[in-house]
């Protein structure tokens, strides 16, 4: 079946593909595949919206808050744009949203996204997947669950290429799995708490646990900052971000990563933007 949702807030290639999650791909113009839990979508972008592909009615709700269609993306737009910067960026990526994801993949995602750039991030999960993962259907693999990664060792994921990012993922799954790490609770922690929730795993510091806890638990106050977004904090908000930020930092970062990496005239800020936001780690 398919399914048309009417909505002039969406962008697949700047949702999808930007750096929020790994398992999308473009198949033709304007046309995306991607792998959530065990469930698969092909969307389609319209004119007056985007079109669900290959799901039934029964998948819809999934996939409808996992692409978070139900958030007033006009009224958080129109706050941010109270600012002139953030107003400009807006414009320029517009269409951009969060995706809300499962929490462990999306853990062990941005555990994989230190030091490395999208396309060698999507395969070392690709590689994750195909070789740990349960089969879905011929080809096509879930995210492996956190029993399976906590019974391996190093060495099985270095041969995928996780390099020295092995190790951590091993205690991300150990410690998920004996309840140390509850994942569940921290939907309902203040994000200062839930940070330092996360941060007793290895290898993951701030800037990783802002990115779990931002495009998994939708905490919108989270605010990964990595060295490009401090450099835009310094050339744009040296005394801070603006008021009309609050409570949606995170959404903004996002906003703002897409228009300076892409757009922004000053040589300063823009000298080596075009890196991967996720290039350098926790």
């Amino acid at each position: 079946m398919e399914f048309l949702i009417k909505t002039d807030f969406f962008n697949p290639e700047l949702t999808l593909t930007g750096g929020q999650a790994f398992r999308w791909r473009r198949i033709e113009s304007r046309c995306y595949f991607g792998i959530a839990g065990r469930r698969t979508l092909t969307i389609r972008r319209e004119t007056n919206g985007v079109r669900l592909l290959g799901i039934s009615d029964k998948e819809l709700p999934f996939w409808l808050e996992y692409l978070d269609i139900s958030t007033d993306y006009e009224s958080i737009i129109r706050r941010l744009s109270e600012d002139t910067t953030l107003r400009k960026a807006c414009r320029f990526a517009h269409g951009l949203r969060l995706l809300r994801q499962e929490p462990f993949e999306t853990l062990i995602s941005f555990i994989i996204s230190q030091n490395n750039n999208i396309p060698r991030i999507t395969g070392i999960i690709e590689r994750l997947c195909m070789t740990f993962g349960a089969v879905i259907e011929k080809d096509r693999f879930a995210f492996p669950e956190a029993e399976v990664l906590a019974e391996l060792d190093e060495a099985d994921l270095s041969a995928i290429g996780a390099g020295y990012r092995a190790r951590y993922i091993t205690d991300a799954a150990r410690k998920t799995l004996s309840g140390e790490i509850n994942l569940n609770a921290l939907y309902k922690m203040q994000t200062e708490e839930a940070r330092r929730e996360l941060m007793k795993i290895k290898g993951v510091g701030g800037k990783v646990a802002d990115c779990i806890l931002l495009f998994a638990y939708r905490k919108s106050g989270a605010f990964p900052k990595d060295v490009h977004i401090k450099r835009v904090l310094e050339n744009y908000y040296p005394a801070g971000l603006p008021e009309c930020t609050a409570g949606y930092e995170g959404i903004a970062q996002q906003y703002l990563f897409e228009y300076i990496r892409n757009h922004a005239k000053n040589k300063n800020t823009e000298e080596n933007l075009c890196s991967v936001q996720n290039a350098d780690a926790g």
